[in-house]
């Protein structure tokens, strides 16, 4: 089945991702596959004040990036853990290509507003992967 399983992780949407790493998860059992939780951290925003700094804010947001991959992950488990920085989208699909991810488990949200003038990160992951996506709702 599949042997390198990507779980794109967004730490500002909770718990949402456990069902996406139970899926990984029974998914390599079978295989003996290799996991993959990956964190993108989106750059700092122009509006940062004086007070703060955009390696500030980075610092800050990888920081709670890898307190929830751990989280998610727990000690001792043979799942490997990678935060990248720029557009998640953009990263996920980048990443999978250049590591040969042969299934990407995203978890999805239910649509807001914004959503369906920008779309979704699952979304474009789906139109954008070579390989493939599996969306847990």
């Amino acid at each position: 089945m599949y042997k390198n399983i990507l779980v794109p992780i967004d730490p500002s949407h909770g718990t949402k991702h456990d069902d996406a790493l139970k899926m990984a998860l029974h998914l390599a059992e079978d295989a003996n596959a290799s996991i993959t939780a990956l964190t993108v951290i989106e750059p700092a925003p122009s509006y940062i004040g004086l007070t703060d700094t955009a390696a500030d804010y980075e610092k800050m947001a990888a920081d709670k990036a890898m307190a929830a991959l751990r989280r998610f992950v727990g000690p001792g488990s043979e799942v490997k853990t990678v935060i990248l920085h720029g557009s998640p989208g953009t990263q996920i699909v980048e990443y999978a290509r250049d590591h040969g991810n042969d299934v990407i488990v995203i978890a999805s949200h239910k649509p807001g507003l914004s959503d369906y003038f920008l779309g979704s990160t699952a979304a474009r992951v789906v139109r954008h992967a070579a390989c493939c996506v599996h969306v847990m709702r």
